[in-house]
């Protein structure tokens, strides 16, 4: 036992931080959806790849602690990289339409509720927000027709608010 002391302590210490940065940064999500009146689902999904990253770093750091040889551990992570990297690349709207969710989330004007039309040349969308995933945008509009647009597609086209749903 004492052999692992420093270990253990370290793997303590990573715990604590863990907790600590979790803590935090679901309190400045929530405020920040709170001040926004962004949708709880919407916080969900925001929280779920906060504590997604949190996690990996936190992982990375434990091994590095309990002595994983720093070439095994780049090895095993640029493996891991270059699998998640070729499979991004074979579906990259999923990527951008997530990071697309993201700042969606954290910058633009459009929220759940508002009525809104998109600037498209061949056609013209109107209608109101009804949702918006780590994905989509739904929207209905006025004739009833249920329109699911990727996030990436929204942040492309031009979107003029028409109504604010305050």
């Amino acid at each position: 036992m004492i052999e692992y002391r420093n270990e253990i302590l370290g793997t303590v210490i990573v715990m604590v931080a863990l907790m600590l940065l979790n803590f935090i940064a679901s309190r400045i999500i929530s405020r920040f959806g709170k001040a926004r009146l962004i949708n709880p689902t919407r916080k969900k999904i925001i929280s779920k790849i906060n504590n997604l990253i949190i996690y990996g770093i936190s992982l990375i750091v434990l091994a590095a602690i309990w002595g994983v040889e720093s070439k095994q551990l780049i090895v095993f992570i640029s493996s891991i990289l270059t699998i998640l990297g070729i499979g991004f690349f074979a579906q990259w709207s999923i990527l951008s339409n997530l990071t697309a969710g993201l700042i969606l989330f954290f910058n633009h004007p459009i929220r759940i509720g508002n009525k809104i039309r998109i600037l498209d040349k061949d056609m013209d969308y109107k209608g109101e927000v009804t949702d918006i995933t780590g994905f989509f945008l739904h929207m209905k509009t006025e004739k009833g027709e249920n329109l699911i647009w990727p996030n990436s597609r929204i942040l492309e086209k031009g979107v003029e608010i028409l109504e604010d749903s305050q």
